[in-house]
C-alpha cells in the first residue's frame, strides 16, 4: 500500500466519519427524513451528472439494477434514515460508533448465513468488537442514553449489512457513479414519502443548517464515495475496508471537537476495543 492509497484511505475515513456530526447538527433545526431526502436528490443529480460526463450508461444490467434499488432501500432509506430519526436523541459519536460496527456485522452474517470461512483473527475481532460495544452501550445505558435511539441505530446498521452480503459483485459490470446516483434518487424518493406521511415540516432556518446541509451533500455524500471508489480501484476492497476500523476514533472525536460531546473513560475504551476488532476481521481477510 503506497502512500497515495494511504492519504486516500485517512482522507476517506475522516470524510465518512465527519457525517454523523453534521447529521447532528441538520436534525437539530429540520425534520430528519425531510432533509435526508432533499440531500439524496441533490446529491443524486451530481453524482448522475459525473456520470454522464465520464461517458457511463443508463443501461445497467439486472445485478446493478438490483444493486441499485436494494442499495437505495437499505443504505439511504433505512441505514441513513433510522440513523438521522435517532440523532434527535442520541449523541452524534453514539450513532457513528454503532455506525462503525457494520464491517464486524457483515463478517459476522457472512459467516452464520452464507459460511464465509472466518480465520481465527477474524474470530478475534469479532468477539473484541461484541465486547466493545457492550462496554460502551452499557456505560451510554447506565448515564441515560434513549435506547429507541440506540436501537434505531442499530437496525440501521444491520439493514446495511444485509444489502452489503446481498449485492456481492454487483459493480462487477461498470458505470459505478452511475449507481451511485441512481440510488440515492431511490432513497430520496422513499423517504419523501415517508416524510409526508410521518413529519411536520417545521425548519428553523440558520447558517449552521444550511452549512451542515451543504457539507453533508457534498463531502461524506459526494466526495467521499469518488474517494472510496478510488481507493478500491487502487488497493481493492479488502485492503481498502481496512480504513474503516478508523471510523470509531475520527466520529467521537470529531462529535466532541465541534460539537462538544462529553466522553467518557468506558467509551475511549470500548471505541478502541472495537476499532481493533475491525482491524483484525480486515487483517484476517488478507490472509
Amino acid at each position: 500500500m503506497d502512500l497515495r492509497a494511504i492519504g486516500m484511505g485517512l482522507a476517506f475515513a475522516l470524510m465518512w466519519s465527519s457525517a454523523f456530526t453534521s447529521a447532528r447538527m441538520i436534525v437539530a433545526d429540520a425534520p430528519p427524513l425531510a432533509a435526508l431526502s432533499l440531500r439524496f436528490f441533490v446529491s443524486g443529480l451530481i453524482g448522475v451528472g459525473i456520470a454522464l460526463a465520464a461517458g457511463q450508461s443508463w443501461r445497467l444490467n439486472r445485478a446493478q439494477w438490483r444493486a441499485t434499488l436494494i442499495f437505495g432501500l437499505c443504505q439511504n432509506a433505512l441505514y441513513l434514515g433510522l440513523n438521522f430519526v435517532a440523532m434527535q436523541w442520541v449523541q452524534a459519536s453514539v450513532a457513528s460508533i454503532i455506525a462503525s460496527t457494520m464491517p464486524l456485522m457483515v463478517a459476522g452474517l457472512g459467516w452464520a448465513v452464507f459460511r464465509d470461512r472466518v480465520r481465527p483473527l477474524g474470530l478475534i475481532g469479532l468477539i473484541a468488537g461484541v465486547l466493545g460495544v457492550a462496554i460502551i452501550m452499557g456505560a451510554r445505558l447506565q448515564g441515560g442514553v434513549d435506547p429507541v435511539g440506540m436501537a434505531l441505530c442499530f437496525a440501521g446498521a444491520l439493514a446495511l449489512s444485509i444489502a452489503t452480503l446481498s449485492v456481492r459483485g454487483a459493480s462487477s459490470g461498470g458505470n459505478v457513479m452511475m449507481i451511485v446516483g441512481l440510488q440515492m434518487f431511490v432513497g430520496a424518493a422513499i423517504l419523501a414519502v415517508a416524510s409526508a406521511l410521518w413529519e411536520p415540516w417545521v425548519v428553523h432556518w440558520s447558517p449552521r443548517l444550511i452549512g451542515a446541509f451543504a457539507y453533508t451533500t457534498l463531502i461524506p455524500g459526494v466526495l467521499a464515495t469518488w474517494v472510496w471508489f478510488r481507493l478500491v480501484a487502487r488497493i481493492g476492497a479488502i485492503k481498502a475496508a481496512t480504513f474503516h476500523f478508523l471510523n470509531p476514533f475520527f466520529g467521537v472525536a470529531i462529535a466532541a471537537l465541534v460539537l462538544g460531546e462529553r466522553l467518557g473513560l468506558m467509551d475511549l475504551i470500548g471505541v478502541a476495543v472495537i476499532a481493533m476488532g475491525i482491524l483484525a476481521v480486515q487483517l484476517s481477510k488478507q490472509g
